[in-house]
């Protein structure tokens, strides 16, 4: 039990809860499932999840709103789960801080596919395994973009001197933009990069992600290359 990834599964149907959380543990996560955001919240502060999947509409504390508490607390990754892929509540649970989404009725091995994938951007490889880490990872030392400092040794940010706090996978996003500054990286690129799809998927996850990371590293330091995507200003 110690060395299985602990999941916090936050859904009110209890047949898609009791389901999902079978399918789950019997690829070898521990699951502790709650019916309402309140719940999981608790849970959350309680058992420190190793990841959390969070149904957006959820009683008492809704799926977004939870998705806002639990990122001021922790960069635990967060998966959001939507009955509607065009829904304006995944951008809202995008930028609350989700890492990622899950439409819908799912089929059990997507969804464990997409949990491993997240779980490997944050370390883990699911079901208590480490990951390695990637061979074209960015190389060690501190790199500089005007005010900008990127130390990726100790994954450390500092903007004008001040530290800059990042989620991991806003992190792992602009190790890919300082790994080749000046460069522009496609949306389909950044999915496959930083959220390790080996599929196409929804880029709006890049664009989301992209606008936070502004939001604390200046918002002209990535520039928008339209109809081609995004590249780090050198």
């Amino acid at each position: 039990m110690a060395d299985q990834t602990h999941v916090l599964f936050v859904e009110d149907d209890d047949v898609i809860r009791e389901a999902t959380q079978l399918a789950l543990e019997r690829d070898g996560f521990a699951v502790t499932a709650m019916p309402d955001g309140l719940s999981g919240l608790e849970a959350f502060r309680a058992d420190r999840p190793d990841i959390a999947l969070l149904d957006v509409m959820v009683p008492g504390l809704d799926g977004v709103s939870l998705c806002r508490r639990i990122r001021d607390e922790s960069t635990v990754p967060v998966i959001m789960l939507s009955a509607r892929a065009d829904s304006i509540d995944v951008v809202l649970g995008l930028e609350a801080g989700a890492d990622d989404y899950v439409t819908k009725p799912f089929d059990g091995a997507v969804l464990v596919a997409r949990i491993r994938a997240v779980l490997r951007r944050f370390g883990h490889a699911g079901g208590g395994a480490h990951a390695e880490q990637p061979a074209d990872e960015v190389s060690g030392g501190v790199l500089t973009f005007g005010d900008l400092e990127i130390d990726t040794e100790g994954m450390e940010v500092r903007r004008a001197g001040q530290p800059v706090a990042l989620t991991p996978t806003e992190m792992r996003l602009l190790l890919e933009f300082s790994s080749a500054p000046g460069t522009v990286l496609s949306r389909d690129k950044l999915l496959e990069r930083v959220w390790d799809y080996g599929w196409g998927g929804d880029t709006r996850v890049v664009d989301v992600h992209v606008q936070r990371l502004r939001q604390k590293i200046g918002q002209d330091r990535i520039e928008t290359v339209r109809g081609f995507g995004y590249k780090l200003k050198a």
